[in-house]
């Protein structure tokens, strides 16, 4: 049986060495982004159905037919009990509860999923699920790799009412309201480009062997966000969890793929089972690469956003005006954080305006995150 453990303080030095890591793991994207703004190459547009769909996938006709009843999704995060895990999973649930109900939505409930071992003092404010944590030592500092084996227990253990899950994270922001995305056995997932399996077929196939049939198989997503039936992810799950720690243990497959191991390994494992995704292009928007919000359904502020006063983005260079995540690894952002200057793109504006209003409606928003 798996051990609890209780998570301890950061220390300073490991808060510094958190926030020179995820600058560099930003910052190092920047040129790739610059030259892959857009993913069509993975990517047609059905514009009556209104799905970007895989071409390499033959989707039967009646996928692309509309859907005539209501499939309600739980939505699923799994996260930690440190600070930084705990503001952002605050303004995603709050974010969650003013879109739930509105015309369009097809959200049903929602689930944190607590791989910290432990209660921690959200529980009466976000439904919460807690989960041990891999035994010490077995996630070798990266701290992913618990997110699929927290799947595999609140599968195993919890009572979920709907028929399909969505996976999300806590960095997520929901701005327009979310339907079902998935259709049948066909789960929903966003695209990645730098999720690039081709590229990458002589380490995949350690995991992917050759009489599972061409890497073009495993579609190019991470485990978030993706919308799946339930049943499905119960099947996946394990061998999510198995793959992810098999390729950790592998010092080239862990070097190659480095912070996007656990994404590569949902994908595997997806695949192993014979499960293709629907690749929604317009499942997310990630600032400050995309401009609009449009009719998008979630915000991924994952990646920092630096302008200067003009309004240009400083690419890799911290800004005069910034709104970075990371910038606040100690405890949540403050409340009513400055607008960027005119001319930052819509997209970095909404996120900016939605986050103020979550942390002037949230109560005990500068206490409760410790």
């Amino acid at each position: 049986m798996i051990e609890k453990k209780k998570m301890g303080q950061a220390s300073a030095l490991l808060l510094v060495t958190l926030a020179l890591g995820f600058f560099f793991a930003t910052y190092n994207l920047i040129t790739m982004i610059m030259h892959n703004r857009s993913v069509g190459q993975w990517i047609s547009d059905d514009s009556k159905a209104g799905i970007f769909f895989d071409p390499v996938i033959e989707m039967p006709e009646n996928v692309k037919k509309p859907k005539k009843v209501r499939l309600p999704f739980h939505v699923a995060l799994t996260a930690t009990d440190a600070p930084y895990s705990k503001w952002q999973c605050r303004i995603m649930y709050y974010w969650y509860k003013k879109k739930k109900d509105l015309p369009g939505s097809e959200m049903g409930g929602f689930t944190r999923i607590l791989h910290s071992g432990s209660p921690d003092n959200l529980m009466d404010e976000i439904p919460t699920f807690v989960v041990d944590p891999l035994p010490e030592g077995l996630d070798q500092g990266y701290i992913v790799l618990n997110r699929p084996w927290a799947f595999v227990q609140w599968l195993e253990k919890a009572t979920i009412e709907e028929e399909y899950v969505m996976m999300a994270e806590p960095d997520h922001i929901i701005v327009n309201p979310l339907p079902n995305l998935a259709h049948g056995d066909y789960p929903a997932a966003f695209p990645f480009f730098y999720i690039k399996p081709a590229q990458n077929e002589q380490l995949l196939r350690k995991f992917y062997p050759e009489e599972m049939g061409p890497v073009k198989n495993i579609d190019p997503i991470g485990n978030s966000p993706v919308i799946i039936k339930k049943d499905l992810l119960v099947k996946i799950a394990p061998t999510w969890m198995n793959v992810s720690l098999k390729m950790k243990n592998d010092p080239e497959t862990d070097k190659a793929f480095g912070w996007v191991l656990e994404m590569y390994a949902y994908a595997v494992a997806s695949a192993l089972h014979g499960v293709h995704h629907i690749l929604r292009k317009d499942f997310m928007l990630q600032p400050p690469w995309d401009l609009e919000v449009g009719k998008k359904f979630i915000i991924h502020y994952t990646y920092g956003c630096d302008y200067n006063m003009k309004g240009e983005l400083t690419y890799g260079k911290i800004g005069e005006w910034r709104f970075d995540k990371r910038s606040h690894l100690r405890g949540p952002p403050p409340r009513n954080l400055p607008l960027p200057p005119p001319g930052v793109p819509e997209s970095v504006v909404t996120l900016v305006k939605m986050v103020n209003e979550a942390t002037a409606n949230i109560p005990n928003w500068d206490t409760k995150q410790m």
